[in-house]
């Protein structure tokens, strides 16, 4: 039985949870400590006691940052499938959704920040790949037998890159047409689950 909360983990947990917010809005670059220490309620000098790093807080930050994510990915697919969409497109409308485009901060880790992933230490490369191929599961978990060795990637590829673009152009005509575009691709090709319960 766990015994009570710090003040110093209830403190850590505000920082984690503040820099998490921070990584996906500003990306890896934008994130400061003093202003995620700000915005957690704490003060500056107080961040050692709880990482020895920059890196180490956005390390953490992006493991928690993936965890919420999955979780409110999870919410909005059980809310799809109750409304009779299979596996696969619950999981594509949920991703691909104009809410997302509109919310950089709780969306997926991923489509927020794979761009610069490439361009970060081996710590948080190693973290983010960890995020990378946790997608790629994801969408492999959900997919119609038979569906291909190759299609989980490919559909991962196509949600994150539609993501992208589409926030790249905007909450618009245009962004809403790049998310609806990638939609109906990824489940004219690979959503054969509703095809067959459609006959």
């Amino acid at each position: 039985m766990a015994g009570p909360v710090s003040r110093k983990e209830i403190s850590h947990e505000r920082i984690v949870e503040a820099a998490a917010r921070a990584i996906r809005r500003e990306g890896y670059a934008g994130v400061g400590v003093a202003d995620v220490m700000k915005e957690a309620g704490l003060t500056h000098g107080g961040f050692y006691a709880h990482f020895p790093s920059r890196d180490a807080m956005l390390a953490a930050a992006m493991e928690r940052a993936g965890r919420d994510g999955a979780a409110r990915m999870a919410q909005s697919m059980a809310r799809r499938r109750a409304e009779g969409a299979s596996p696969l497109r619950a999981l594509v409308d949920s991703y691909l959704s104009e809410k997302m485009l509109v919310s950089c901060e709780l969306g997926c880790p991923v489509s927020a920040l794979a761009s610069e992933m490439p361009r970060q230490s081996a710590e948080l490369r190693e973290v983010s790949a960890v995020r990378v191929l946790g997608l790629v599961q994801a969408v492999r978990q959900v997919l119609p037998a038979g569906a291909g060795e190759h299609a989980a990637m490919a559909i991962t590829s196509n949600l994150v890159g539609a993501m992208q673009l589409a926030r790249a152009l905007g909450d618009n005509a245009q962004g809403r047409q790049m998310l609806e575009a990638a939609r109906k691709s990824i489940l004219d090709q690979y959503d054969t689950e509703a095809r067959q319960a459609s006959h």
